[in-house]
């Protein structure tokens, strides 16, 4: 994933005094640096004495997205789990409503990687569980053995 994984973070008094005042952060940071530059937001808001924010935008979050008002360790959680399984994280929370245990259950337990085709993780797991003698591997098409488990 190339992407980013990072929240905006804006200031809900100068937002609703007609200005935008917020930091974009990398959710992966430390729990206590996001919110370190949360606070550091606050305090250079136009607006004065800013105690309230909101997540207005995200990035790199796939398919599971964030609330406005998600707590910032949820988020941090969401974001160290996206990051450590970038190419399905966002579809497991979404697929699991959102439950990092269960997302986190499946991709421990049930992921298998990311493959191009069906007919290759045939080919590996068919090799990762089996001998095949060389002079019969050339007799086995894989295509066919990947559409058996459809």
């Amino acid at each position: 994933m190339s992407e980013e994984i990072r929240i905006y973070v804006a200031d809900l008094s100068a937002y609703n005094g007609g200005r935008l005042h917020g930091v974009w952060i990398n959710a992966c940071d430390e729990l206590e640096d996001i919110q370190d530059q949360i606070n550091a937001m606050l305090k250079s808001s136009p607006e004065g004495d800013a105690e309230e924010y909101a997540i207005h935008d995200y990035e790199g979050f796939g398919a599971c997205g964030v609330g406005e008002y998600e707590c910032i360790e949820a988020v941090r959680a969401k974001a160290e789990f996206i990051s450590e399984y970038p190419e399905t994280a966002g579809e497991l929370l979404n697929h699991f409503g959102g439950s990092l245990d269960d997302a986190k259950r499946a991709a421990g337990e049930n992921y298998n990687g990311c493959y191009k085709s069906l007919a290759d993780y045939a080919e590996e797991l068919t090799g990762d569980t089996s001998e095949i003698p060389n002079h019969l591997a050339s007799y086995i098409a894989m295509n066919a053995w990947g559409g058996i488990w459809i």
